[in-house]
């Protein structure tokens, strides 16, 4: 493809192709699955440097350090030919391209200025005052730590799935995306929307 949109999971895959169906993007892109960040990563200079390609977006989570997620994917595109700017951009890094080059696009999970994952971002699709968010979040909190098989740092994502799975047909984050029942009018989804659009418009 000529616009190609890399992903470290089936979950990044298929909840942005949910929110890009839902959203109605008005621009087309595949999007490729890589099974893991360091696959994206290994996989940056030879899909930029793909014949024919026109823009490459790259999707990773931040983890436990943004900075350090950033100076990965820096090294990486600078190999390909491709400079980045110093720090990624809040709004979604977008690199013109030029010189034989792609555009390329980089966006750290959740908002490129956290530490975090996928779910934190699905999180901020929670719609406002739903009232089964603060009893899943006390169903959490109400698990002996001695007992919980999650660490400390995956609350957030224990409580997400707890909430999923008081829907009326309960699945994974995706389906929620797809049927609406995680909203994408929100603004940190509509940033995300603004960036596709913008990367591969």
């Amino acid at each position: 493809p000529d616009k190609l949109l890399l992903v470290e999971g089936r979950d990044d895959e298929s909840v942005a192709f949910h929110i890009r169906r839902r959203a109605e993007v008005g621009v087309s892109f595949a999007i490729l699955d890589k099974g893991a960040v360091n696959d994206v990563v290994a996989a940056i200079f030879s899909e930029i440097n793909a014949p024919r390609r026109q823009a490459v977006g790259i999707v990773v989570d931040a983890n436990d350090d943004i900075m350090a997620r950033w100076q990965s994917i820096s090294d990486c595109l600078r190999t390909a030919g491709v400079t980045p700017p110093g720090r990624p951009d809040v709004s979604g890094t977008i690199i013109p391209g030029g010189h034989g080059k792609p555009r390329v696009g980089v966006w750290l999970m959740p908002d490129n200025r956290s530490p975090g994952e996928l779910e934190d971002f699905v999180l901020r699709m929670v719609p406002e005052g739903d009232p089964v968010w603060p009893l899943s979040k006390r169903y959490i909190a109400g698990i002996p730590e001695n007992t919980r098989e999650f660490s400390s740092g995956k609350i957030l994502k224990a409580e997400l799935h707890v909430w999923l799975a008081t829907r009326e047909n309960p699945g994974p984050m995706d389906s929620a995306v797809a049927k609406g029942d995680l909203r994408g009018d929100g603004a940190l989804c509509r940033t995300f929307i603004d960036w596709l659009e913008c990367l591969f418009g």
